[in-house]
Order: C-alpha cells, then sequence, then structure tokens
C-alpha cells in the first residue's frame, strides 16, 4: 500500500536513510520494519525559523511494495533517418526538445543554429571574457544550447503542466543531468555540467537520424502564397522546407528585422530592463540562514524579492547564488551582463538581475521605431553602458548605496565579473523613470531583507535582455503564425517562454503541433 507523508529534517540529516525511515514511520504509524520501501517526491529548505531545515513530500510503501521508476523516454525513440523532415531553427532548448519530440513522433528534425557546437563555443567566451571580443554568432546568447547553457541552469518554472514538465526534467536526467532535480522545488544543474548534457542530446538527435548543422546563419524566409517554403543562408543556399520551426532565442535581433522585411506580422510585448547586484555570498548566507559561515550541507543562499513601484514591477530576475556574473553582449559596442553558476555554487559572490517590469506604454518616446520601439530602448541603454566602458567589456558599476543617492562611487569592491568594473554614474546611464523605480525598489528591499542595503554590494550594468520585447504571433490552437502557413514561432524568441524548462516544453508543445501538421496537409514525402 501506498501514501504519501510530509516530513522534515536537518540539512545534514538529508542523506540518513535510517533517520528518514524513522521519520516515516512516526507519521504513518508503521514500524520502521513494516516499510518496504519510499521515495521523495519533493523536497525544499525552509530557512523561515531559527534554523533551516529540509522538508520533503515522500511516498511510503508497505506490504512488501515498492517505488517503480517509469520506463526510460529514451527506449521509446526510432529511428527516423527515412522519415518527413521538420525543419528546426536555434539549437537551444526549444529547438532541442522539439527535435526530440519530432523524433518521438516519427519525424525527421534538421538543426540549424547560426553558432558553433558547445565545446567551439567555449574559445569564443574566453575572448569576450579576457579581451572583450565579441564574435555576433557564439557568444553566452548564441550557440549550442541558447543563453541557458552558460546561466547557472536553473529549471524552475511557475507553469501547471506537471506532466510536461516531469519529461522535461526525466529526458534531462536521461542526458546525464542529476536525477535530484526530479525532486528538487529549485533544481538547477550549473553550466560546468550543462554542456555535456547538452552535447548528449545532439548526440541523441544524431544517433536516431536527425541532422544538427551549426554556423548556419539563417538571413531570409522563402514564402509563396502565404506559406513558408524555404529558408536563405548566409552562404547563399536556399533549403526547403516543408514545416519551420522558429526558435531562435530572445536576442536575436536581426530574425525580427528579417521577419519585418518579408511583412510577417510581429508584435510589441512588455519586457523589464535595470541592472545586476552583486553581493558577497557569505552575506546572504548570513542574512537568509542568520548563520556564518554557513553549516556545509547547506547550499548557498538565495533570494527572491519583488515590490510595486508607480504601477511597475520590481524585482529580483535569476539570482545565481555562488555565483558569477557574464558578459552577454551579442555585438560590438554594447554592454550586456547575465549570471550564471557552477554546479557547486561555491563562488564567494551572489548576484540577481534587478530589473523594472517595462510596459508599452513606457515606449511612447520611442514610437518612431514601431514594433522596434523596445529593442530601440534596450540598444539605447547598451551603447551608453559601452560609453563608459572603454571600448572592451569593462562594465560600468557603483556601490549600491552610491547607486541609490545617486553618487559616483570613487572605487569598487572586488568583483566575479571577469573582464572587469570601471566606476561609473549608472544614476544618469539609465533612463530616469527605470532608475527611479529601480531606487525605490532597492529602498523596499532593504525593508524586506535586513542587511541587503550596503556598499558591500555592487550594481552593474546593464541587465536587459530578460526577455524579448517583440512576439511573433501564433494561433493558440495549431501554434503557427497566424498569416504564415507551416511557420511555428518558438520559445523565448518568439515570446512564449521564459527559462530553460520552459522553453523546452514550449518546444515540445510546438513539435506536437508540427507532427499534426504533417500529417494533415499530408507532406509525409517532404525530405524523405
Amino acid at each position: 500500500m501506498k501514501q504519501e507523508v510530509d516530513i522534515q529534517v536537518r540539512p545534514n540529516e538529508v542523506n540518513s536513510a535510517e533517520l528518514i525511515r524513522t521519520r516515516i514511520s512516526d507519521k504513518v504509524t508503521l514500524a520502521a520494519d513494516d516499510i518496504s520501501d519510499w521515495h521523495i517526491l519533493r523536497r525544499s529548505i525552509d530557512a523561515r525559523g531559527r534554523k533551516p531545515v529540509v522538508r520533503m513530500r515522500v511516498a511510503v510503501y508497505s506490504k512488501g511494495e515498492k517505488h517503480q521508476a517509469p520506463p526510460a523516454l529514451l527506449e521509446q525513440f526510432q529511428m527516423v533517418t527515412d522519415a518527413p523532415a521538420v525543419t528546426i531553427v536555434g539549437a537551444g532548448p526549444t529547438g532541442y526538445f522539439a527535435a526530440l519530440e519530432c523524433i518521438e513522433r516519427g519525424f525527421r528534425p534538421v538543426v540549424y543554429d547560426r553558432g558553433k557546437d558547445v565545446r567551439s563555443r567555449r574559445r569564443d567566451l574566453r575572448a569576450i571574457q579576457q579581451e572583450g571580443k565579441v564574435n555576433p554568432h557564439s557568444n553566452y546568447c548564441f550557440g549550442e544550447g541558447g543563453a541557458g547553457t552558460y546561466s547557472d541552469g536553473k529549471l524552475y518554472t511557475r507553469s501547471h503542466k506537471r506532466g510536461t514538465i516531469e519529461k522535461a526534467m526525466r529526458l534531462l536526467v536521461e542526458h546525464g543531468a542529476p536525477p535530484d532535480i526530479l525532486v528538487d522545488a529549485h533544481p538547477h544543474i550549473g553550466s560546468n555540467k550543462l554542456p555535456k548534457i547538452v552535447a548528449a542530446i545532439r548526440e541523441t538527435i544524431e544517433r536516431f537520424g536527425g541532422e544538427v548543422h551549426f554556423n548556419t546563419h539563417i538571413t531570409d524566409l522563402v514564402i509563396d502564397e502565404g506559406k513558408v517554403v524555404g529558408i536563405k543562408t548566409a552562404d547563399g543556399r536556399e533549403i526547403p522546407v516543408g514545416a519551420l520551426v522558429l526558435a531562435t532565442g530572445h536576442s536575436a535581433r536581426d530574425v525580427y528585422r528579417m521577419l519585418d522585411r518579408q511583412q510577417v506580422r510581429l508584435e510589441s510585448k512588455p519586457f523589464a530592463l535595470g541592472v545586476r547586484i552583486e553581493h558577497p555570498q557569505a552575506l546572504i548566507d548570513r542574512i537568509q540562514y542568520n548563520q556564518s559561515p554557513r553549516e556545509e550541507s547547506l547550499p548557498a543562499a538565495s533570494y527572491k524579492l519583488v515590490t510595486q513601484v508607480k504601477d511597475r514591477g520590481v524585482f529580483s530576475f535569476c539570482m545565481c547564488p555562488g555565483g558569477l556574473i557574464v558578459p552577454a553582449s551579442t555585438a560590438p559596442g554594447e554592454i550586456v551582463v547575465n549570471g550564471m553558476s557552477m554546479s557547486r555554487r561555491d563562488s564567494a559572490y551572489a548576484n540577481s538581475g534587478t530589473v523594472v517590469a517595462v510596459e508599452l506604454d513606457d515606449l511612447k518616446p520611442y514610437a518612431d521605431h514601431g514594433v522596434f520601439a523596445g529593442i530601440a530602448l534596450q540598444e539605447q541603454v547598451e551603447r551608453a553602458m559601452f560609453s563608459f566602458s572603454d571600448g572592451t567589456q569593462r562594465a560600468p558599476a557603483q556601490r549600491l548605496i552610491d547607486f541609490v543617492t545617486g553618487r559616483e562611487s570613487t572605487d569598487l569592491p572586488k568583483s566575479s565579473y571577469i573582464p572587469g568594473l570601471i566606476p561609473a554614474p549608472l544614476h544618469t546611464l539609465l533612463p530616469k523613470g527605470i532608475y527611479n523605480r529601480l531606487r525605490q525598489g532597492i529602498l523596499d528591499f532593504a525593508d524586506k531583507m535586513k542587511g541587503y542595503y550596503t556598499n558591500e554590494a555592487v550594481v552593474v550594468g546593464t541587465e536587459s535582455r530578460t526577455s524579448s520585447p517583440i512576439r511573433i504571433p501564433r494561433d493558440r490552437e495549431t501554434y503557427q503564425h497566424p498569416d504564415i502557413a507551416g511557420l511555428f514561432p518558438a520559445g523565448e524568441g518568439a515570446g512564449y517562454a521564459g527559462g530553460i524548462i520552459s522553453a523546452a516544453m514550449d518546444g515540445q508543445n510546438v513539435a506536437r503541433a508540427v507532427a499534426q501538421f504533417m500529417i494533415t496537409n499530408g507532406l509525409a514525402s517532404v525530405h524523405s
């Protein structure tokens, strides 16, 4: 017989099977010897009390029953070498999970990415970190695995489609992710482990007959009588397509402009813009856990902060405990930063994007740019930051209290940001409305999190790529663009996801819609 119970243990007791069995028996009124098996369903840290505890929801089995793990998803895959092809542009989580779903449904995915494979991509990351050189096709945003590969690997999502979430998580585990992600409330993988997982997914796609092509920049679509029939590449090729999944990420601005030239309908959408704030990790541990140093069994402490200032949300975003700030520019002449963590989250620093919601009303000063108003705002701020960077990827920065009080910092604390920081008046480089809301938001955060407001913390500009300011519209039922048959906008770049798991789930959903489109339209012979 199976029961579910909630228990709690101290962090240093998490791996004590004997203690957990005892706690379970107290809950189910069974003797420890009568418990034949147990399985953790959910696990989270609760630091609200004087001492942190780990809360668990556990499935308990008696009368000789055992937990049965579901069969491996990859065991159900079959070869698709001779199957109809589905063209996918973008090798991030949306594109790769769409490709896996295509294989499962009997279609052959053919993936094109403008960047390099995940191993070769590392050379370009070193170049931007150490030399300030930005490769516009291979960087922290573009290349195999997308931006998520080098952004900590946080897997939290607010979506309630639990079945699909579980499937995406299991596929990650089957490609090398730690099984803990299936039970942790806020799972993450780490940017040191993600590259191998991404490469393993590509190997699965190719092993079952799919294709993955790197260094292939798509420069145009071929549209005939309201239907996409091909793609054009920078090297002059024209490739016919039956169905096209467009999963190019939130920073592929040239893709939006290419679609606009083709008169493909686009829409402006809200996004967020701000800065990245970095504290010493020991300070965050002391605030959250009431202890310093934290006990070894506890992970680096994190936080989540949100407030409302003048009808706009101000919130922390992509918080990276024990993490690093990294340069996320996708073109020369701009400064963009992001955060990442390794699997151990053992850096001496904690950083988080701290951003203000930008609504469509806020874009009126950029109305001359039409649907590109949000991008115009992003570019204005990114270029202003670069103007203080001495021509490299050194990022403009200010101590936290100096930022709030509008005072330039004469010096800066040590930081995880490898290219280096340079003192700059961020309070004048940001748009006035953004700065004023950030300023008040930080003061609100100081009331909620005692110790947060300190000049030990540094504010770094700019966090401008939280999401795309443009949406590529699609039909709710068919997932196709409402005006272009066979065009399936997907993922963060299309405006329908925000993070690794939501992007992966969107890729799966789109692939299912593509499969139905292929069957309905008799495209079994395309590319077969």
